[in-house]
């Protein structure tokens, strides 16, 4: 096998996992959220117990998958980082960090899958964290892409400067909120998808004009 093709192979894999990994996140804020609201307790009940730790399962795997395949690429392709690959693996890095450190966590508990813990409030974690990953979701996304493809900002324009930082703080600020704050306006699903592209044009705006 070439290297060329191995290089290729693991591109692949990354986006496929990606899919996986990102299409479960939108199933659980679009879909299975609203649902939980509306369905019947028998309903409810049967969905905790069967189909969200399936789902789950896909959810938390598809993460693992594409953060080991994105070290990867991180480190045995890209040649010089830019702004926009270190924006977009720095949420990466944190929207797969929540998923194994805090959402699946959460959700054992507020699912009754484990013994013990405070279901409402579990619940109410995992759900938090959930929504700031869909608020990185298009920036996090956007800067995966715009590094190699954006004209004038792709590979071999070096990295760093006030715009990264400011995007960097930002991005920390917003994670420290998705731990122990609050949703604010993701609390609807309109909310959350208006404040993950208003953030994705905050971002670009402050690495092109900073």
């Amino acid at each position: 096998m070439t290297v060329e093709l191995l290089n290729f192979i693991a591109r692949w894999t990354h986006v496929l996992f990606g899919i996986v990994w990102i299409g479960m996140l939108y199933y659980f804020n679009f879909v299975q959220g609203g649902y939980f609201k509306l369905a019947s307790a028998e309903g409810l009940a049967d969905a905790k117990a069967k189909l969200a730790p399936s789902a789950l399962w896909w959810f938390r795997w598809g993460a693992m998958f594409t953060f080991i395949t994105g070290l990867y690429l991180l480190y045995t392709i890209t040649i010089v980082l830019n702004d926009y690959i270190l924006m977009g693996a720095a949420m990466g890095t944190l929207m797969a960090a929540n998923v194994w450190m805090v959402i699946w966590p959460a959700q054992k508990i507020a699912l009754g899958l484990v013994e013990g813990g405070d279901k409402a409030a579990a619940g109410a974690k995992a759900l938090l964290a959930s929504r700031t990953n869909t608020l990185f979701s298009a920036p996090m996304l956007f800067g995966m892409l715009a590094g190699p493809h954006y004209a004038g900002h792709g590979y071999g324009t070096g990295f760093g400067g006030t715009g990264l930082m400011a995007v960097l703080a930002i991005i920390i600020a917003l994670e420290v909120n998705g731990l122990v704050g609050k949703q604010g306006p993701m609390t609807s699903v309109n909310g959350v998808i208006g404040c993950s592209l208003g953030l994705t044009a905050v971002l670009v705006v402050l690495l092109n004009v900073l």
